[in-house]
């Protein structure tokens, strides 16, 4: 009996032990994998799994070097500080070691497919076209449900439900984009939103490495942005590094409780950003505004631990990297720690110093959107890094201008020429994101019965894509979609008509769509084909004069290129002398984009109600 109790001891020792230390297996590894040959040689690599921390960690490589190994709060976690200043691409062995149990966990460094130079962001020459993947188009309706995952279903009955829409809807769909004459494509999230409600918009993200299944995969976001690249279209990525959902495995399971601020706590913010810049704020306003949560399901990520800092600077270049983006749109930038968003810019941009960033920057004031710019003397001597914001203050004008009559000193055009003489406050004008609407307000058209206004939207149109900034459309904008936020957020974020297989109508195409959404869409298709390649307003200066005859002159000018704009912000006509602005009229004639007539330029011009010239030189 002894000896078989001793043989079964042997068996067990062979084999037993084997299978429980291939039992003890990684869960989650963060990142899946890397790069050799990156600027910055620091990575840091999380691994979870049950008890790991107990563990004595090696690297097999010879010029991989382990640096650091941290253990948290939780035993649940190791985190690897790892450099690669020597690495070759190659794939190594981290080995977990515990008593007589070993545990080998392949690593792979990747050959770097691209330099960090040859990623082109997004500037003043681009139009951006915002999306959310689950209203755009379903392309694929085997993934509208996934099993496992904790919303499980679709109705696109209910508002704040999934649709269905998803990454190949927008492949399918990218002529569509293209032909529109827009030269890039944002993205609200894509990254996992395992929820159990509420995950359509993405904002709650539960996996940072991971596109969310009901959109697809991270091979086929990858071939999204080929195909993209292919059609002459950049791609810009959503990201939110404020906060992740609750259902995240770093929160449910947390590394420690200082990964959130408040100690993991919920504590609503107060939403009152402004006090960051605040000379006069307390410090209460200022920690309850950054700190604070936004509901207590989006908990608060702690961006001062260094460690939380690290996997998420770390994060958005692996999607860069692995997927060739663009550029970013940072949800939510001013809730964030200053310093922490402001080292994540610099590393990014000394990695890819061709990448843009532009930030959510939601304040009502030109002067408090300019503190948050790269380089803004009201910050000084911090600096954010931050290349582009969002002009918020201009969405509001625009949003109310072209509805008002306009006066020498006062209503209408006379705000956005009052607007723009304010542009010393910003570090660089050309480098602020310009928008009519977004997925966060009220449409340009808030109701249907507005839509019969038409030259309300082609004033509008030829002001945002004419002015100086970054122009950003939304989509379903070209096809007059009208939306309440008051009516809830789901109002602002229909599907568009035609992306899902029954639609009763298809505006991807021209019989699909009503004669009054053809004329919005052969409009804006003209105006952005008319932009795309053009200097004069991609990087040019911007002249304008004040207010005269409730008519607003401007110019945009590049070299010996130029393009003047002439907006009558009336009710009726006017007549217009044109002998102060001979300094931006240099031939007697011209022809106007709009309407394709020969324009007299000499003496005085008369202008219909409402009319809008657009003169090119």
């Amino acid at each position: 009996m002894k000896r078989i109790i001793l043989l079964i001891m042997a068996v067990f020792s062979l084999f037993g032990w084997h299978s429980a230390a291939r039992a003890a297996n990684i869960e989650k590894m963060a990142p899946t994998f890397w790069w050799a040959g990156m600027k910055n040689p620091e990575l840091q690599i999380l691994l979870y799994g049950k008890d790991i921390a107990s563990s004595d960690v090696t690297i097999s490589s010879q010029d991989v070097i382990l640096k650091e190994v941290v253990k948290q709060a939780n035993p649940n976690y190791l985190l690897l500080y790892v450099d690669l200043s020597e690495a070759a691409p190659q794939t190594f062995n981290i080995v977990l070691k515990k008593g007589k149990k070993t545990t080998t966990v392949p690593y792979e460094l990747k050959q770097r497919t691209r330099k960090g130079e040859d990623i082109e962001g997004f500037t003043a020459q681009d139009v951006l076209y915002l999306i959310m993947p689950d209203r755009f188009a379903n392309g694929d309706p085997s993934n509208d449900v996934v099993e496992g995952m904790l919303e499980n279903k679709v109705d696109r009955n209910e508002q704040y439900a999934r649709h269905g829409g998803d990454l190949k809807g927008i492949e399918d769909h990218l002529d569509y984009i293209a032909d529109l004459g827009v030269t890039a494509i944002w993205l609200n999230p894509t990254q996992e939103n395992d929820m159990p409600d509420g995950s359509y918009h993405g904002y709650a993200i539960t996996d940072y490495y991971q596109i969310d299944r009901r959109f697809g995969n991270n091979g086929e976001f990858k071939q999204l942005v080929d195909k993209a690249h292919a059609k002459g279209l950049k791609v810009v990525m959503d990201m939110i590094f404020n906060h992740c959902g609750s259902e995240n495995y770093l929160f449910k399971d947390r590394p420690s409780d200082d990964w959130f601020n408040f100690k993991s706590h919920f504590v609503p913010t107060s939403y009152k950003t402004a006090s960051v810049q605040d000379i006069h704020a307390a410090d209460y306003e200022r920690k309850i505004a950054t700190d604070g949560w936004f509901t207590q399901v989006m908990p608060d990520l702690n961006q001062r631990n260094r460690h939380v800092a690290r996997y998420l600077i770390q994060s958005s270049i692996w999607w860069i990297e692995f997927a060739g983006i663009n550029g970013i749109r940072q949800d939510t930038h001013p809730y964030a720690d200053f310093d922490f968003m402001a080292e994540w810019c610099k590393e990014v941009l000394e990695e890819y110093p061709n990448f843009n960033i532009v930030g959510e920057t939601w304040l009502n004031s030109n002067v408090l959107v300019s503190f948050w710019q790269k380089d803004s003397k009201l910050a000084a001597p911090r600096n954010s890094n931050l290349p582009t914001v969002m002009d918020f203050p201009l969405q509001g004008l625009m949003n109310k201008a072209f509805d008002e009559e306009t006066t020498d000193w006062a209503g209408g055009l006379y705000w956005l020429y009052d607007y723009i003489t304010q542009d010393l406050v910003y570090a660089n004008p050309m480098n602020l994101l310009t928008f009519l609407d977004n997925h966060d307000t009220s449409r340009f058209y808030t109701w249907e019965e507005q839509t019969k206004n038409i030259t309300r939207y082609k004033q509008a149109l030829l002001y945002l894509l004419t002015t100086r900034g970054i122009p950003q459309i939304y989509y379903g904008t070209e096809i007059l979609m009208p939306g309440d936020k008051g009516e809830g957020d789901g109002t602002l974020r229909r599907d568009f008509p035609g992306g899902w297989t029954g639609d009763k109508t298809n505006c991807f195409t021209r019989e699909g769509r009503t004669k009054l959404q053809n004329e919005a869409f052969d409009y804006t298709r003209k105006l952005l084909n008319w932009r795309k390649g053009n200097e004069a307003v991609g990087k040019g200066t911007l002249k304008h004069f004040s207010i005269a005859n409730g008519t607003y002159v401007y110019e945009r000018k590049y070299g010996n290129q130029s393009a003047v704009i002439i907006m009558n912000g009336t009710d009726k006509p006017q007549e217009l002398d044109l002998t102060p602005y001979k300094e931006i009229l240099p031939k007697a004639q011209a022809t106007d984009v709009l309407s394709g007539k020969t324009i007299n330029l000499k003496g005085k011009l008369s202008l219909k109600q409402r009319e809008s010239l657009l003169l090119c030189f």
